[in-house]
């Protein structure tokens, strides 16, 4: 399965016209650009000269990693020391033609950059001002460097993983704050467009790590401590097992809610007098005695293959599938029929692989625009569209100002 990537001139997508210009560093920003860029805003990714901390972190090729790609794809690359007066003056030409401007530096830094609010706003009045942090503008915490490891630590993800056994809180193997604060992020930038649209004014969108952690968590992970009086400090389902089952040639989730699905869980197991267990009666007895019900149903799901009991599952209206591998994932006929994933002609990295935008839009398709840019790649492309001329751009990549790659300098 492989396409080739739109390389072009004009984006596609509902954001088309939407200008970002994009300070962030790291995950949660540039993840949050991202999106909004596969959905057509044109995003201008503004780096140091020695570029994004994620370039040369993780696995690489030709000099550019995976995770940078995977976090910037679809934007293009401005390299420029906002330490020189030529530098900060450009970066004001452009946030002139901006819709967004959207910075993920600690408190305060952004500040001394000389890009506050106030300066920004008096460029554009109506530009949409995003400010993610860590923790927040004030606190004992505002000043802390953050990763994601501090957040599932301190919004309680970390407590909700605790294992049953040892007691032992666990961190998510992957990202989750920093990737859950870029689609809060970019959800928010749109809704922002979408008042300004109404009302004509811009505002400022404040976002904390933290904060999108403990609101994502509460639903069900903190819901304990939603009937004030009534705290449940430890959720059975903290302390029970998981939903994960091992079978005599693999693992698989199978899971049960209602009293339908339950009926066909016992069926398929071939237990019908589980439904008379007065441990199982109801949703709630069943959620009470997790422990026991999902420690029975492993008993049963050890005595066969995988296969045979998906079959069984399905057949029965249960909830199951398999646990993949990460190479499974890639090439699951589920996968393939939502035709997900594709493989793309990077022209640093060479042959990659990304999966398609998630959300599928009938009228203004999104997609991956182009490439993730090399450092400085349309430095000069950029700075021409704001009216530099081609000496002035020579002068300030002579003087160490701005960054190109090699083949656009002179």
């Amino acid at each position: 399965m492989t396409s080739e990537q739109n390389q072009g001139a004009g984006n596609t997508g509902p954001l088309s016209g939407i200008r970002i210009i994009d300070l962030t560093s790291m995950i949660s920003g540039p993840v949050a650009t991202m999106m909004l860029a596969d959905q057509g805003a044109d995003v201008i990714k503004v780096e140091a000269l020695d570029g994004d901390l994620v370039r040369g972190a993780g696995a690489t090729r030709s000099g550019i990693t995976s995770t940078f790609i995977s976090s910037n794809r679809s934007k293009r690359g401005l390299a420029v020391d906002l330490k020189t007066p030529e530098g900060v003056e450009a970066l004001k030409k452009l946030l002139q033609t901006a819709d967004v401007m959207v910075q993920n530096f600690r408190p305060g830094a952004i500040e001394r950059m000389g890009f506050g609010e106030d300066v920004v706003r008096g460029l554009k009045e109506d530009i949409i001002y995003v400010s993610i942090s860590g923790f927040g503008d004030t606190g004992p915490y505002a000043h802390q460097r953050v990763y994601d490891p501090v957040i599932q630590a301190l919004s309680g993800l970390a407590a909700i993983q605790t294992d049953g056994e040892t007691g032992r809180p666990k961190m998510i193997r992957t990202i989750i704050p920093d990737k859950t604060t870029a689609v809060t992020a970019a959800q928010a930038i749109t809704a922002a467009l979408v008042s300004r649209e109404r009302t004509g004014k811009g505002q400022h969108i404040r976002l904390a790590m933290l904060d999108t952690m403990v609101a994502y968590l509460w639903p069900e992970g903190m819901g304990g401590f939603t009937l004030v009086g009534k705290e449940v400090k430890n959720a059975r389902a903290q302390l029970s097992p998981d939903l994960i089952f091992k079978t005599q040639d693999g693992y698989i989730t199978a899971g049960a809610m209602s009293n339908k699905e339950w009926q066909g869980m016992c069926t398929a197991l071939g237990h019908p007098e589980w439904l008379e267990d007065p441990r199982f009666l109801t949703v709630n007895d069943r959620a009470v005695n997790a422990t026991e019900r999902l420690s029975l149903t492993g008993e049963v799901l050890a005595t066969n293959t995988s296969a045979y009991w998906l079959e069984r599952l399905d057949a029965e209206g249960v909830p199951s599938a398999p646990v993949l591998t990460r190479e499974e994932v890639i090439t699951h006929p589920q996968i393939q029929a939502n035709d997900l994933i594709h493989e793309y002609d990077h022209p640093i990295a060479g042959r990659i692989r990304q999966p398609r935008p998630a959300a599928k839009f009938d009228q203004t398709p999104s997609g991956i625009q182009r490439h993730a840019p090399g450092l400085g790649e349309h430095s000069a492309e950029i700075l021409a569209e704001l009216g530099y001329t081609s000496a002035q751009i020579d002068e300030l990549v002579a003087q160490g100002v701005l960054g190109v790659m090699p083949e656009q300098g002179g």
